[in-house]
């Protein structure tokens, strides 16, 4: 799991603005859940309500944010599927 420093670097090099705040919620279960904390808002869903609280470009962010939490985004396959998956895994398993 990347840093909020390192989202918000990734975010300022793609969009031009750090997007903290977007980061910070998308990672606010993180420090009781470890990587787990992902289930409840990386993946699609979780970009529309960042879309809907901030807008289009920090929905941007959300999904820069989670594919580098992620690895890899498989469009082809629904979120929950690839959450059940993904929390199966140790953190350290790459995504495919």
């Amino acid at each position: 799991m990347a840093y909020i420093d390192k989202h918000c670097q990734d975010c300022v090099e793609a969009l031009g603005e750090e997007f903290r705040e977007v980061h910070a919620w998308l990672d606010e279960f993180a420090k009781d859940r470890g990587y787990k904390h992902r289930i409840k808002r990386h993946h699609r869903e979780g970009i529309e309500e960042v879309r809907q609280k901030w807008g289009d470009r920090a929905a941007q962010a959300a999904e820069i944010h989670i594919k580098r939490d992620w690895g890899k985004w498989r469009e082809d396959v629904p979120w929950k599927s690839q959450v059940k998956r993904y929390i199966l895994c140790p953190p350290w398993t790459p995504f495919i």
